[in-house]
């Protein structure tokens, strides 16, 4: 929203709220609110410019995945990034808690209670802020005298929205939640014992669905100018699909629980598993993604996005332009707080691409990706070399910076002693220590430098692989292969029963591309690793990862600056060694790792919050 962060600028509101929206955790100040909370509440809901500023903050407590500033909500894992625990993106600084805690295995369930840099905290994240914020403003958006009925009904619908976003960022990292259904007062009853995740679930798409028939299909050309952000009923029906995904898939949807470690209340009380193998929740997910495509098609706006002149710069601007017709939900950071993130890039190392990821991309024409004949062919990432002629699927290069890519004027020297690579992939330090660097989001550093960066919550690219899933695992095999296609002909490759399966290939063939293609598709957009989780992937968490190291064949370690561009080079895989993982030693994965610990001091507060297993 153009004035999204703006909108709290007289004292007297921005005290009003201060009093009114006192920190809400679920351990020790759940209570706690300031003096005069109930006429500030009557002050800010006695006039409708106050109540909608109240609304616009709680949207300011919305998650935004990238790192941008040194504090425990905003620096993430210490700068790190949910990504960088998947198989597609590794971090090689020392001091991020990527490295430093999960890596090593050093992570344990009490640093819940002390530390403010792990994966996600239960009572760290503003979820609960967020959550008695909307629930405080649902509760009271009808005393205000100076607004419409239908005004507050699809700004109570907005923030019932809200909740159910804070609610899923816990849900995907925890399991079953405490279920608050209303704004805590003193005196209250504090006895919110842990959900099931079927009844977890349930509360989630219940709001959602009170919700979705009061708000608008999109924002018109006017309002997204302006109001670009706010929740629409295709955002709504969009994040149901979204929802039902990861119910529906085998980490809590199978014969058996992901971990058989103790503790097992929580296995015992369903809290992290349905308990069986339900078909009626892939039943479910599928209507639900048939009832939003249906809704696409009479009611028009979304689509993939085809705004641009290449291939490259419609993939970029389906989750970088803001208000265009893919993006679904989006969050953001204040418009006049850049945040580290955009201005420092990858800092140290943090978030460098893997040889493993950088292999899932398929070749321009969509065949898959063959290291030996690329090497063979000289067509690894351009054809002969020649950064004119890109041999690969155009969303690497938007993702990932590779050797001879456009970079800040010139072709990137990417080999060993050039200008960008230095010695980082020889000493597996830096920036580009995997021999690759992080493109999306931060471009060359200079294009969109200083520039606000649009957080892709959920865009429409990813409800066709959620569909396309859905399909498959109803065993609607070819019109899964069709979504996902849609997909692909965005960026022109070739469809996937042409170039890649052929005449034979099963259902687990189907499932591999799509899950591929969800990582190509939605690289750093923090899907990765909820993946690898929910299909339980434990096969890729005890991969050992690789990164490449290019040198030039004429032996010469220093940068290109004049005379004829070298076009010969040799390729060496490596297997990180600086920053492994335990993870792929014999023994150092468990399937724990799936879900995070809550912390024991609110496991000890008795009020019926269960441990998840192994922790």
């Amino acid at each position: 929203m153009k004035k999204f962060f703006q909108l709290i600028c007289s004292f007297f509101v921005a005290l009003a709220f201060n009093a009114c929206v006192e920190d809400f955790k679920i351990g020790d100040k759940f209570l706690e609110k300031a003096p005069g909370v109930d006429v500030t509440q009557d002050t800010i809901f006695g006039k409708a410019e106050y109540a909608r500023k109240f609304l616009w903050v709680c949207y300011d407590r919305m998650y935004y995945g990238l790192p941008s500033a040194w504090n425990a909500i905003d620096g993430k894992m210490n700068q790190g990034m949910f990504e960088c625990l998947s198989d597609c993106w590794h971090s090689h600084m020392n001091w991020d808690e990527v490295s430093r805690t999960y890596y090593v295995g050093g992570y344990y369930a009490s640093m819940e209670d002390w530390s403010t840099h792990t994966r996600f905290g239960f009572n760290r994240e503003g979820c609960w802020e967020a959550i008695r914020s909307a629930w405080i403003f649902i509760e009271n958006i009808n005393k205000v005298p100076d607004m419409d009925e239908t005004e507050k009904q699809r700004l109570a619908a907005e923030a019932k929205m809200i909740i159910v976003t804070r609610y899923f960022d816990m849900y995907r990292h925890f399991g079953g939640l405490p279920l608050v259904k209303r704004s805590v007062q003193i005196g209250d009853n504090l006895t919110v014992p842990r959900a099931t995740v079927q009844e977890t679930n349930d509360f989630m798409i219940g709001l959602i669905d009170e919700a979705k028939d009061y708000l608008p299909w999109s924002l018109d050309e006017v309002d997204r100018s302006n109001w670009d952000g706010r929740f629409t009923r295709a955002g709504a029906l969009g994040l149901k699909c979204k929802i039902l995904l990861f119910t529906a898939s085998p980490l809590f949807n199978d014969d058996e629980p992901y971990c058989t470690e103790p503790p097992q209340d929580a296995v015992n009380n369903f809290q992290v598993w349905i308990g069986a193998r339900k078909q009626e929740l892939w039943n479910q997910l599928l209507v639900a993604c048939e009832d939003f495509f249906n809704e696409v098609k009479e009611k028009g706006f979304y689509k993939l996005n085809d705004v641009g002149a290449n291939y490259r710069e419609k993939f970029r601007n389906a989750y970088l332009q803001r208000g265009n017709t893919e993006m679904l939900i989006s969050t953001r950071i204040g418009y006049t707080n850049h945040g580290t993130f955009r201005n420092t890039s990858c800092p140290g190392g943090a978030f460098t691409p893997t040889q493993e990821y950088v292999e899932m991309f398929p070749m321009a024409d969509g065949t898959p990706f063959d290291y030996e004949q690329s090497v063979v062919k000289k067509n690894m990432f351009f054809s002969e070399n020649n950064p004119n002629a890109p041999s690969r699927d155009p969303r690497l290069y938007e993702t990932v910076l590779v050797p001879d890519a456009a970079f800040q004027g010139h072709p990137a020297q990417m080999w060993v002693g050039g200008r960008e690579m230095q010695q980082n992939s020889v000493t597996e330090s830096g920036e580009y220590a995997s021999g690759y660097g992080l493109y999306k989001f931060i471009l060359d550093k200079t294009t969109s430098n200083g520039k606000p960066t649009i957080w892709p919550y959920l865009r429409m690219a990813e409800i066709y692989l959620t569909y396309a899933e859905a399909l498959l695992e109803n065993d609607r095999i070819e019109e899964a292969i069709n979504q996902v296609d849609i997909i692909r002909q965005r960026v022109g490759l070739g469809g996937l029963r042409d170039v890649v399966l052929g005449e034979n290939y099963s259902k687990e063939d189907v499932l591999n591309e799509i899950l591929r293609e969800r990582a190509c598709e939605l690289g750093f957009e923090d899907v990765r690793l909820f993946d690898m989780c929910r299909r339980k992937m434990e096969d890729r968490f005890r991969l050992p990862l690789h990164g490449l190291r290019v040198r030039r064949t004429d032996g010469v370690e220093e940068p290109f600056t004049s005379g004829t561009r070298p076009t010969d080079f040799t390729y060496e895989k490596f297997e990180f060694a600086n920053r492994a993982r335990t993870w792929w030693k014999e023994g150092g994965f468990s399937s724990k790792w799936y879900l995070t610990a809550f912390p024991p001091s609110e496991i000890n507060k008795g009020y019926g919050l269960t441990q998840n297993p192994g922790w």
